[in-house]
């Protein structure tokens, strides 16, 4: 197949055409090893550099997710992005970057910022794998865990010595500037370094109903990378990231919200955040080391996460509250091939050290008082220490069986937290410990066609993290939540069956889940008012499931043509409060994915140029808990409407070096929303991207 180039078939086959489902050549993330997609018995997803900049365009990395089965992507503000992943987000869901955890103890439930703080344009590729993955990861692992994989200095064509790229994105509707620039450099053949600034300056969202104001944000990141080789098997790795961004309004709460179908607008003049995060880390790699241990990895890191908020109420009082967390991690993980199969084993470890504290002012400006904690105690730590081991036995050529489990042990402590119901000073000491197991099978169907089946069940658990003990802030619209101290982990099975294709022009990815929910942790509701909102703890009263479909295929039907899609139904249920009564109610799970399907038709019209054409379609998001139905200036009495949203996006290399790519989004204009969203999505847009590699 030549698609009007000279390049070589491969190249424009259904993998690339279809690049948002391919099944990927292989993942790390999954197995904590790199193994083929066929090879696995899970869900995954992996996009390249390429996929995520130049043929999604993407903006963040929760928007990375947005055409993958299973996962919708809330935003409550422009600057955030929470990813609800088989219907779960926020510290129910785990990031990793180069695997080490994004995660900490200030995570709360319900959709939060934190992924937006992971630049896409430091990222080499992401990996993610949906459903619990607790054996190898821990706590959070719930509703899916992604890897965040940087490149490596080496990633150089072998004549080559140093290069780097510009890269430039600028969209219509966000009125927005993107600059990315990096370099790289190997030298002496075993050490290699590279580094990079990203800048963003996003304005004011233009959505199908018009602009809104105070919608925008800044931010600058730095990445730096260092490398040495000792030989093809060993080396040893430091990194530093950093990332700040700036103004980033929670608009739907104050003053200049976005009406929509009937949502209500927020009385608070100013509801701004800032965040701040650096990782620093150092990788010790070994492999093919011939004794009993085949493979090593030794990581030591180091995270800061700073956030800021301020606001101004409606009287013109206003406050000042931030967090700043340090958090140390150590991990150890080795490899054995054995007569008894492949083990992988390890020990992780992760300490946070937290700092919070809320300020408030008189409408005057002059100042008031000092809380005896912010948004989570004060003077806190949270240790987490996890051991585990899976192994993946060969019963057949054909059939791989998989067993893991994990034992984890949790500590908090938290010297300064206000007691609810007097105001004291309190401080609280806990401790909690978890096994968790999983079996997983494979059985390759026709390997040599690319089919398998596969099938697993496996346990997840969270332990009760500072937000769900100590947070004293407000939660969802017209909610504030207060500390609690007896609180026990959530518990969680998973069951799904599935299977996988990978044929010379076709692919297809089906997979169903079950996920048994027990002891989750809710929020209830106290009958107390605070400022002006309902008071709302926390205790382990839910209970119920969650299960639901995802299919994704492509097919090449006509040489350099290809259609593909991706359909995701998800339904559940859980106890909840949904009075002020203490008497729970069987209700859907917040935020409840609706049906959605989004199908393309792509064109290699050459080896260097492309177009695509796609619809996005989602139904009616009418499953309401008592909370949505509270929650109005998010979501419209009765339910988020429904949508349809149509693309045309295309790329062309204009030369090895230089290379455009275009989307213009929303062609029609709609005006729609994510459910759940606190903002609408972008209307008609105008998206390009230039990149100049050297």
């Amino acid at each position: 197949m030549n698609c009007g180039g000279e390049s070589n078939a491969d190249t424009n086959r259904t993998g690339k055409a279809a690049a948002t489902v391919k099944l990927p050549d292989v993942i790390v993330t999954a197995a904590r090893r790199a193994k083929s997609t066929l090879d696995l018995p899970y869900s995954t997803s992996s996009f390249s550099r390429e996929q995520i900049q130049d043929f999604k365009l993407s903006r963040t990395t929760p928007e990375i997710l947005r055409e993958v089965p299973g996962v919708m992507v809330q935003k409550t503000g422009h600057a955030q992005g929470s990813p609800y992943i088989r219907g779960f987000t926020g510290y129910r869901t785990l990031l990793l970057i180069d695997g080490i955890r994004l995660n900490n103890s200030v995570f709360r439930d319900g959709p939060n910022q934190y992924w937006g703080t992971v630049d896409p344009y430091m990222i080499d590729s992401f990996e993610l794998v949906r459903g619990p993955s607790s054996v190898l990861y821990g706590s959070d692992a719930i509703g899916g865990t992604m890897n965040a994989l940087t490149a490596s200095p080496f990633d150089l064509p072998e004549e080559k010595l140093y290069g780097g790229r510009l890269h430039y994105r600028y969209s219509t509707a966000e009125s927005s500037h993107t600059l990315r620039t990096e370099g790289k450099s190997v030298i002496d053949g075993n050490f290699g370094i590279q580094a990079g600034v990203t800048y963003k300056d996003f304005g004011d969202l233009k959505t199908g109903g018009g602009r809104v104001k105070n919608s925008g944000y800044t931010e600058l990141d730095f990445d730096l990378k260092a490398e040495y080789r000792f030989n093809q098997d060993t080396r040893f790795i430091l990194a530093h990231q950093s990332v700040d961004q700036d103004d980033g309004w929670r608009v739907h709460k104050t003053i200049y919200g976005e009406r929509f179908h009937g949502t209500t607008v927020g009385d608070e003049k100013r509801h701004v955040s800032d965040q701040n995060r650096t990782l620093s880390y150092a990788k010790f790699e070994e492999e093919n080391m011939g004794g009993f241990v085949d493979a090593l990895n030794v990581t030591l890191s180091h995270q800061y996460q700073k956030d800021r908020q301020y606001r101004v109420k409606r009287d013109w009082s206003s406050d000042y509250q931030g967090v700043d967390v340090n958090t140390v991690g150590a991990s150890v993980q080795a490899l054995t091939e054995s007569v008894s199969g492949e083990w992988i084993y390890g020990v992780e470890y992760y300490r946070d050290f937290v700092e919070s504290f809320r300020r408030n002012y008189y409408s005057s400006g002059a100042f008031k008082s000092r809380s005896i904690q912010g948004p989570v105690a004060d003077d806190a730590a949270y240790d987490n220490l996890g051991a585990y081991v899976q192994d993946t036995i060969g019963l057949h050529d054909q059939v791989d069986l998989i067993l893991g489990g994990r034992y984890t042990y949790i500590r908090a402590d938290a010297d300064k937290y206000e007691e609810p119901k007097t105001g004291a000073r309190s401080s609280m000491t806990d401790n909690w410990n978890d096994l968790s197991g999983s079996a997983r099978l494979l059985y390759r169907v026709l390997p040599e066609q690319g089919v398998s089946l596969f099938a697993g069940v496996s346990q997840g658990f969270r332990a009760p993290s500072l937000s769900d003990l100590t947070r004293f802030d407000a939660a969802r619209s017209k909610e504030f939540e207060t500390p609690v101290t007896n609180l026990d982990p959530e518990k969680f099975m998973a069951y799904e069956v599935g299977a996988k294709l990978e044929a010379d022009r076709a692919m297809l990815s089906a997979a169903y889940f079950y996920t048994d929910i027990n002891d989750m942790i809710v929020r209830t509701p106290t009958g107390r008012m605070v400022d002006g909102n309902s008071e709302v703890t926390k205790k382990n009263a839910g209970k119920g499931y969650v299960h639901g479909v995802e299919l994704a295929g492509a097919y090449e039907f006509i040489d350099c043509w290809t259609l593909w899609g991706n359909l995701t139904w998800i339904d559940g249920e859980v106890d909840g409060y949904p009075t002020s009564e203490a008497k729970s109610k069987r209700e859907p799970i917040s935020r409840l994915m609706p049906m959605t399907a989004t199908t393309g038709l792509r064109w290699d019209v050459t080896d260097r140029c492309w177009i695509e054409t796609l619809v996005t379609m989602a139904a009616k998001a009418d499953q309401l808990c008592a909370i949505d139905k509270n929650d109005t200036q998010r979501i419209p009495p009765g339910g988020t409407p429904g949508y349809g949203v149509f693309t045309l996006r295309g790329g062309y290399r204009i030369t090895d070096q230089f290379k455009l790519s275009a989307a213009l989004e929303n062609i029609c204009d709609a005006n729609y929303r994510i459910h759940g969203s606190g903002l609408n999505e972008p209307g008609r847009n105008l998206v390009v991207a230039a990149e100049y590699s050297f």
